[in-house]
């Protein structure tokens, strides 16, 4: 693998798409200091001040009463529906400006991690409030990140944690907290999930402000033993108990691997570390990682928004029926941010790669080749034809196409927005 190949492997994997100049800039670097300035960043993300978080009114069904219509409800519904679009097509717009990209795919991936979805939360604000802590807390260790969530709102509605009481547990939360969330399959036992659903008791969520708060008189106080362990725990001290686990460490290590290495290379035995940006370094230095190019299948939201960022298109700059074709084609492709399908979140690899999805792949490839900004359409004209399939692999950051995908390039060179098309439905960009 040649240094230029090194740098866009791991810039392709550690952000959601590189464009041709950063791939230039990473080379001139090397792949040490690349891997630096990513995890470290020392500059302000200009891109992050420009898509700057929205403030979002209160819950439309705050102002509603037992008396309200029909009609005000059906209003409210649709006032709750716009909202949480417009936050979608605004964390698009984030991902696609955002020039600290890692951050912006490490928030993707715990989105996906802790998956919660809009369509039972309901609440813009709410969602919008998860995704804060998981920036705020997701490069940091895990029992800090693991402290806040299990008395996140939106996690809470979306686990029934607020019919979790003294007097009926739910074992929702407490199941998917350690079967998901911390420490995975078989390392936990059906007792543990009871008593734990008891230690999580007494949260609930105020609609109308979209807080969670502590209420004593639905908590179970009483002794409880988890893991081997007995105490009167509460909520934080359980969620303590969990990160102190050393399977924590490794089952949280393994989740990014399989997301940012993939399932063909089995994880390193040294992958788990005191926390994420750690645990990221030694994922993205290590010389397995380096193998496992060329093997993972892109996300939809990774496909798009690197098509985005590559062709030089912001979505917010887009006129809204170009705007809504976004969205429309995450819909198509069954990957909406803030709309997991389940708590276990979106599937990976070849589930990716169906009849249905290449046909709207097509589709979004000729809207975006048609939206590609002037300046970067510049680029590939600007080459000979005999050799735009090379100029495209350069702007596509692909390191090179088969005897077979550039035989089926070739026609196209006197078209660039159907070569650049092609480009982006190709086997090579559509795997990384």
């Amino acid at each position: 693998m040649s240094e230029r190949e090194a740098v866009a492997h791991l810039l392709r994997r550690a952000t959601f798409g590189p464009t041709a100049d950063e791939v230039d800039a990473a080379e001139r670097l090397g792949p040490a200091a690349t891997l630096d300035n990513l995890l470290n960043p020392t500059r302000a993300d200009q891109g992050a001040a420009a898509t700057p978080i929205p403030a979002l009114p209160a819950d439309p069904y705050a102002a509603l009463t037992k008396e309200s219509s029909r009609e005000q409800r059906q209003k409210a519904n649709a006032q709750r529906r716009e909202q949480l679009q417009g936050l979608t097509s605004w964390w698009l717009d984030r991902m696609v400006a955002a020039e600290d990209g890692l951050t912006e795919k490490l928030l993707f991936f715990w989105h996906g991690h802790w998956a919660t979805s809009a369509q039972k939360v309901k609440s813009a604000r709410m969602m919008l409030g998860q995704l804060e802590t998981l920036r705020r807390h997701g490069r940091g260790p895990l029992g800090p990140l693991v402290a806040a969530m299990v008395r996140d709102p939106a996690l809470i509605i979306w686990l029934d944690g607020q019919k979790n009481t003294r007097k009926a547990p739910n074992e929702n939360l407490a199941r998917e907290l350690m079967e998901l969330f911390t420490l995975g399959i078989g390392n936990y036992t059906e007792a543990d999930v009871k008593a734990g659903a008891r230690a999580l008791t007494g949260w609930v969520v105020d609609r109308q402000t979209g807080v969670a708060r502590f209420e004593s008189r639905r908590h179970d106080p009483g002794e409880k033993t988890i893991l081997g362990r007995s105490g009167q725990f509460d909520t934080e001290a359980y969620a303590g108990l969990l990160t102190a686990q050393p399977t924590a460490a490794t089952f949280v290590a393994g989740r990014l691997w399989f997301r940012y290495a993939g399932a063909d290379v089995p994880v390193p035995a040294d992958l788990a570390a005191a926390d994420t940006v750690a645990t990221l370094r030694t994922l993205l230095s290590s010389p397995a990682f380096a193998a496992t190019r060329g093997t993972l299948v892109k996300q939809p939201v990774e496909w798009m928004v690197g098509a985005l960022r590559q062709l030089g298109i912001r979505p917010s700059a887009l006129p809204e029926q170009q705007r809504k074709q976004l969205l429309g084609g995450l819909n198509g492709l069954d990957q909406v941010p803030l709309r997991p399908p389940s708590v276990g979140g979106w599937p990976a690899g070849a589930s990716w790669l169906t009849t249905s999805s290449l046909q709207v792949r097509l589709r979004m490839a000729g809207m975006l080749a048609v939206a590609t900004a002037p300046a970067v359409l510049a680029r590939l004209t600007a080459a000979p034809a005999a050799g735009r399939s090379d100029a495209l692999a350069r702007l596509l950051v692909v390191d090179g196409w088969s005897a077979r995908t550039r035989a089926a390039l070739t026609p196209l060179a006197g078209d660039p927005r159907k070569l650049l098309a092609a480009g982006l439905v190709s086997p090579e960009y559509t795997v990384s």
